[in-house]
């Protein structure tokens, strides 16, 4: 039989076969770094809701009920009591859910599965049959369940004009959108369980502790609170609900070999889920349709005709994906909501999601005009007071006042096409459409843009050879930037082919120091404003006086940029990815932050809802074949998840039939079905500082497999934290290092700190009198016999809602401080609480050189021993923007740099440095390993995350 220890943790369903695998795994996914932490006052806020439309519960008429009624039970299937039908029992459901699910096994490899398991069946001498004879008796299986069913069904779309002889092929084609109802689909993600802590089910108007407004989730916005107020103008809707609709679409490619592989889903996601919800990779947004892309040569391309057919067909297509919830949208519809009640609910057409070729298509607007305003696409950014917002109303007046040429060329609009919108209440496209932070932020506007500025501003001013030599001590700088926990490292610079948003993300943290020196103050300046913008928008959570500071930074970019025209890298700067950061200020109010509703959403469900599952295909009309799989994958999720709340997946599988024969024995060679990777001595948590490389690349050699996790260890050192909130808390690995000396001599010596005896008997004599100043001769007064314990790393946990965070906003960083960390020296700064005052005023910035605890008066005292970098200048570096730091002391060959001992508690979170790195190529000795010992002036990077931008505004 098997010993089955699953995880206690709520939430989590990972198993294993010793309880030190558990112990193991929960000190590095769940410990609480400080037990009884008590809420932070700066990140509760208070919330005004909406009067009318009150989301009161009602029964599944509709009938309303009491607000203290108890959630209406789940209808029971009629199947016994078996609670995993269609499945026979859990083992069918498991060996379903793992093959289809987690291994993607294909069809010859679950037949091969099949037989094996047929064939232990017979060699133990049980000739009970399997439940299920192939691949496509399983298949049949999933396609039962009932959970999450929501099919896609193809409707045919042909051109309908006059005919000329011989026509073109795309005139006679007929062309196939794949699409679901979307009714059906957003009632699945209603009444999905998951989503009962992320959800809002009425508007509402947010503010801080302070009072002031701020704007974080959708529903916090103006949109949804004003939707409310028109619909809650007609007295029949008063105590339903608002659902809206925030849809997406985005082209995507699945094979560039092939050619011609590309699929345009279309996304939805309903508006009451959390930024958090939408942005993980639940089914907060899910694939609703697949437009059809009609294909012909260039030279019909290029025809009108082909042009106002392809556009008509794309917002036909969508206006048909919608219809479904159309009635919805003027009489309440009843559904289910995640926390098990059911409402009235009125659904309305929200944001829409989408990069700028997108949204010239979805606005019906010329090519390099604004989709927003009627801003001339030669000014875009010229006199913007007196542009006006596009709308329908506008829109139609224009076309019925002028003639089409001058409605094209004067107004930037296509009179030949009709916004879908154009029939749904309430709706206006010219509204809907959402900033978009990667395409216009990320990709656009730095990497597009300005990067690609400085470089050619290089090769403006110095010769080719000149500039090729810059641009690679460029990318030397960057790659020598010191490792950071959460900080992708670039181990070659910017030299690679394909740049993906992560990639531009990255780049953002560390490119300014890199180009100091090389390029003219002011264009220095000009990155720096941006990335303080940048930042701003990108928090999920934005106050009102952060949307004004937002607004000085917009216009003192504005200003800045001119330098590109100054310089001759530009004769004119009208680009409408740039043009669309004016937006933002008007939209943030609007839709709340746009962290929840950007294009990065959509492009990361291309994995799960496009390229996979056509990798699963055999690539012949795979479309179908893909569908076919969306809709298993989807329906065995939502019967998951109803087993997992009904406590039907407790423990692993073979745990679960040792409980039922209620034989729970001792042999250990039966396997869990998950979490066994953490019984591994050489993958204890990360807190306990293991320094084995794993291996994460079967294909790779034992080389590149090591120098590939070198690369991206320090991606592993930041994670979301799951835990309630609280406030910023520190603690020490679970583990001591074991081969360190605990004698403080011995100690000093082991670590070659010749400072440690005078720094901790400095501390201790402190502790022990607080209200006395320190003698001279504190050595000789302090006699300590304890033992010190050393540790290699410390997890601190900080509310940062607006980076990578867990459920309730919390995040997870660890210190380390370890002579081999993958074989090399890793001694990390860090933010050293000074007093109350806000940002670099009240922190100093330390260099961690040992973690250690010891016992003082029965209890257990966690301290630092650490150096200083004191403030180079009173004040910001006028050109970066950033803070400037010095190494404290001038170490000699006999000297080490002063060191201090702190208490671990005086630690805010992490700080990174990038270097100054003055004139001149930088040595090919400087690496990333010795950047911190290498410079004699440091910048204080507030880029390195969100959190730390916030943390030193």
């Amino acid at each position: 039989m098997s010993n089955d220890f699953p995880c206690q943790f709520p939430g989590c369903n990972q198993t294993f076969r010793r309880p030190n695998g558990r112990t193991q795994h929960y000190n590095a996914h769940h410990r609480p770094v400080s037990p009884d932490a008590e809420p932070d006052p700066a990140h509760e806020f208070r919330e005004a809701f909406h009067a009318k439309l009150t989301a009161l519960p009602c029964d599944e008429n509709g009938k309303f009920l009491s607000k203290f009624a108890i959630p209406t039970p789940a209808e029971k299937q009629e199947t016994g009591s078996n609670a995993y039908h269609p499945f026979e029992d859990r083992l069918a459901f498991d060996w379903a859910h793992y093959h289809f699910v987690q291994l993607q096994s294909s069809e010859r490899k679950i037949n091969k599965g099949l037989d094996l398991w047929l064939a232990a069946q017979l060699k133990a001498g049980t000739d009970s049959p399997l439940p299920w004879s192939s691949a496509q008796a399983m298949y049949s299986t999933i396609d039962k369940i009932q959970e999450g069913d929501a099919p896609f069904e193809t409707v045919h779309f042909k051109y309908t004009g006059d005919l000329p002889p011989n026509p073109p092929s795309w005139m006679t084609a007929t062309y196939e959108l794949c699409t679901r109802d979307s009714r059906t689909l957003l009632h699945n993600q209603l009444a999905t369980t998951d989503f009962a802590r992320d959800f809002s089910s009425r508007p509402y108007r947010q503010f801080n502790c302070e009072g002031e407004r701020v704007w974080s989730n959708f529903m916090s916005g103006d949109w949804a609170w004003n939707e409310a107020d028109i619909i809650a103008a007609d007295n029949q809707t008063h105590g339903a609900m608002l659902v809206p609709i925030i849809a997406g679409s985005d082209k995507t490619t699945v094979s560039v070999a092939t050619g011609h592989q590309e699929y345009h889903p279309v996304y939805m996601s309903p508006g009451n889920i959390s930024n958090v919800a939408r942005r993980s990779h639940g089914n907060g947004v899910l694939p609703v349709a697949f437009l059809p892309i009609p294909k012909t040569n260039k030279h019909e391309r290029s025809k009108p005709a082909y042009q106002k057919f392809t556009r008509q067909l794309y917002h036909a297509c969508l206006a048909r994906v919608f219809a479904p919830l159309r009635c919805g949208m003027t009489e309440p519809d009843v559904a289910r909501c995640p926390d098990g009640h059911y409402r009235r609910v009125i659904y309305s057409l929200g944001p829409y999601i989408a990069d700028y070729p997108e949204q010239v298509w979805l606005a019906c607007i010329v090519q390099n005009w604004c989709p927003k305003c009627d801003a001339h696409y030669k000014t875009l950014d010229d006199n913007f007071e007196s542009t006006h917002f596009r709308s329908h109303e506008r829109t139609d007046f224009i076309i019925n006042a002028f003639d089409p040429g001058t409605v094209w060329e004067k107004h930037g609009i296509r009179p030949d096409v009709v916004p879908f919108t154009h029939g749904f209440p309430r709706a206006d496209i010219h509204t809907m459409l959402s900033p978009d932070l990667l395409h216009q932020l990320i990709k656009g506007t730095f990497k597009d843009h300005l990067v690609t500025w400085v470089n050619e501003y290089l090769y403006m001013k110095h010769t080719k050879s000149r500039a090729d030599e810059i641009i690679k001590d460029i990318d030397h700088r960057i790659s020598a930037v010191p490792a950071y926990a959460g900080l992708r490292r670039f181990s070659e610079g910017r030299d690679f082919e394909q740049w993906t948003g992560d990639d531009s993300k990255a780049l953002m943290k560390v490119y300014i120091a890199a180009i100091v020196g090389y390029v003219p103050g002011k264009m220095v300046q000009c990155l720096s404003t941006f990335m303080d913008l940048c930042y701003i928008f990108r928090r999920n959570v934005i106050s009102n006086s952060a949307l004004q500071a937002a607004e000085d930074l917009l216009h003192r970019f504005l200003e800045l940029r001119e330098v590109f025209i100054e310089e001759g890298v530009r004769s004119s700067i009208s680009l409408p990815r740039q043009h669309a950061l004016i937006h933002y200020i008007s939209s943030i109010p609007l839709f709340g932050s746009p962290n929840g509703l950007c294009s990065s959403i959509t492009e990361s469900k291309h994995i799960k809802a496009v390229k996979e599952p056509w990798r699963r295909s055999n690539r012949f009309k795979a479309l179908s074949q893909m569908l076919c799989v969306i809709v298993r994958l989807e329906k065995l999720a939502a019967l998951r998840q109803k087993l997992l709340a009904g406590q039907f997946l407790v423990g692993s599988t073979a745990g679960h039939y040792s409980r039922a024969l209620g034989a729970l024995g001792n042999r250990a060679h039966i396997s869990s079905d998950s979490g066994n990777q953490h019984d591994q001595q050489a993958d204890v948590s990360s807190e306990s500082d293991t320094d084995s490389a794993s291996s994460d690349s079967g294909r790779l050699s034992g080389y590149y497999r090591a120098k590939q996790k070198e690369v991206t260890a320090c991606l592993d050192d930041a994670s979301p934290d799951d835990n309630p909130p609280g406030i910023s808390s520190i603690k020490l690995a679970a583990y001591p290092d074991r081969r360190c000396p605990k004698d403080l001599y011995a100690l000093a010596d082991y670590a070659n700190e010749p400072g440690l005896p005078t720094a901790f008997n400095t501390f201790l004599y402190s502790l022990r009198h607080p209200k006395r100043s320190i003698p001279a001769d504190v050595n000789a007064q302090v006699n300590f016999r304890g033992n010190i314990y050393v540790f290699r790393s410390a997890a601190t946990r900080f509310y940062a809602p607006s980076d990578l965070c867990g459920t309730y906003g919390m995040y997870r960083q660890q210190l380390r401080c370890n002579p081999a960390w993958y074989g090399k020296p890793r001694y990390d700064t860090v933010f050293v609480v000074k007093d109350d005052r806000q940002g670099m005023e009240g922190m100093q910035v330390a260099r961690l050189r040992l973690l250690f605890s010891f016992i003082h008066n029965g209890d257990t005292v966690e301290c630092a021993l650490v150096s200083w970098y004191p403030l180079a200048l009173k004040d910001r570096d006028p050109d970066t923007g950033m803070w400037i730091v010095k190494p404290e002391g001038t170490p000699t060959l006999a000297q080490r740099r002063p060191v201090q001992v702190i208490p671990l508690k005086s630690i805010a979170r992490g700080a990174h440095l990038l270097p100054r790195y003055g004139v001149g190529a930088l040595p090919h000795f400087v690496t990333y390993i010795n950047a911190l010992d290498a410079f004699s002036e440091y910048y204080v990077n507030p880029y390195i995350d969100h959190h730390c931008h916030e943390f030193l505004a």
